[in-house]
C-alpha cells in the first residue's frame, strides 16, 4: 500500500494523452517553458546597471553614498 509503481504511472500518462492530446499537451510545455525562461531573464540584473529609479528603493534612498556628520544638542535658554 506504499507508493505508486511504474505502471500507475504509465496509465495516468496515458489517460492524460487521451484527454489533452498531444498538441495541446506540447503547446502547454512551450508556454510554460518560455514562462520560465523569461522569468530567469527578468531576474537578472547586469552588475554594472543601476535599476531605474523608484523600483523597489524609495525616493530618498541612494545606493552607495554615505553622508556623515554630526548632530549637535542645541542649548535652551
Amino acid at each position: 500500500m506504499g507508493g505508486l509503481s511504474i505502471w500507475h504511472w504509465l496509465i495516468v500518462l496515458l489517460v492524460v494523452v487521451l484527454i489533452f492530446g498531444t498538441k495541446k499537451l506540447r503547446n502547454i510545455g512551450q508556454d510554460l517553458g518560455g514562462a520560465v525562461k523569461g522569468f530567469k531573464e527578468g531576474m537578472k540584473t547586469p552588475e554594472g546597471e543601476q535599476q531605474p529609479p523608484g523600483s523597489g528603493e524609495s525616493s530618498q534612498q541612494i545606493s552607495g553614498q554615505t553622508i556623515e556628520g554630526e548632530a549637535k544638542k542645541e542649548k535652551t535658554q
